[in-house]
């Protein structure tokens, strides 16, 4: 089964660098990357090339012109750009563990998306984790991370389940299977019938609002919490903005309520003349 993967990503060469190293080390190695950018500067095209020179993957770079934050607009331009039939999301601030795409290839079903989450890191460990540390896999090992100053706490602890039971803890996770941008997978073609993100979301739930949508269109959520694991990279959030969550939660609210399944506001707002891929 190949797979196209969508990484978002602005101006963050350096962690980007280490996503894609997590890419490298990957299992399941048929699949190619797209790279959606929100306007970031030429640092991050340099950094994107050179990568390409060696890496085994092929990567598609499409850029967009800084102008606020227009993620969801540089996404949809990627799914357009897809060529295969299945879609795993990633930020650019989240290194996958070696068996990510596998598992989400190994869950997928028809008319299922799949939602994982994340462990969150704090700058200290952000920053130590090099090259050699991920190829090694040892940011994804629960002593190494508890030594190099992460929380003991319930959420860190899926790492610690044993494997035969990740399955189990999968299914009867408590938590909503909202889509989580940052690691999940789904069905092209199920994401051309809802008509993929919408254009009026900033930060703030966007991706949730989109899982909404799916749901409506018979899409069910499914949860890979406890196998398809990320690290996800402590960075500032200076694009957070408290009013726009809000605006974006009564859309949520909106296509809840009234069941909405497809926006006006999406994939076919796009012209393709209007996709940049930078070469």
């Amino acid at each position: 089964m190949n797979i196209s993967v969508i990484i978002s990503t602005y101006n963050s060469p350096k962690w980007l660098e280490k996503v894609l190293w997590g890419l490298e080390r990957q299992t399941h190695r048929q699949f190619e990357v797209i790279i959606s950018d929100d306007g970031s500067s030429i640092e991050t095209e340099q950094f994107i090339k050179k990568f390409s020179q060696f890496s085994f993957f092929k990567i598609k770079h499409v850029w967009q012109k800084d102008n606020g934050f227009r993620k969801c607009e540089i996404i949809n331009k990627a799914i357009i750009l897809a060529k295969e039939d299945y879609l795993i999301f990633l930020d650019g601030d989240c290194i996958p563990r070696k068996d990510f795409i596998f598992e989400h290839i190994n869950q997928a079903r028809s008319n299922t998306f799949l939602t994982g989450s994340f462990i969150r890191l704090p700058m200290m460990i952000s920053t130590l984790i090099d090259r050699e540390i991920i190829l090694n896999q040892e940011c994804f090992e629960w002593n190494w991370l508890i030594k190099n100053g992460l929380h003991k706490n319930r959420k860190n602890s899926k790492l610690k389940i044993k494997q035969c039971l990740v399955p189990l803890f999968n299914k009867i996770s408590p938590a909503r299977t909202n889509f989580k941008g940052g690691n999940a997978s789904a069905w092209k073609k199920d994401l051309l019938k809802i008509n993929g993100f919408d254009h009026r979301m900033a930060w703030g739930g966007e991706d949730r609002e989109l899982g909404e949508r799916l749901k409506n269109s018979g899409v069910k959520g499914r949860h890979v919490r406890y196998s398809a694991i990320i690290v996800h990279l402590d960075h500032s959030r200076n694009y957070a903005d408290p009013h726009q969550v809000e605006k974006n939660k009564l859309l949520r609210l909106d296509v809840e309520k009234n069941k909405l399944q497809r926006t006006s506001f999406g994939i076919d707002k796009i012209k393709h003349e209007d996709i940049q891929v930078l070469e």
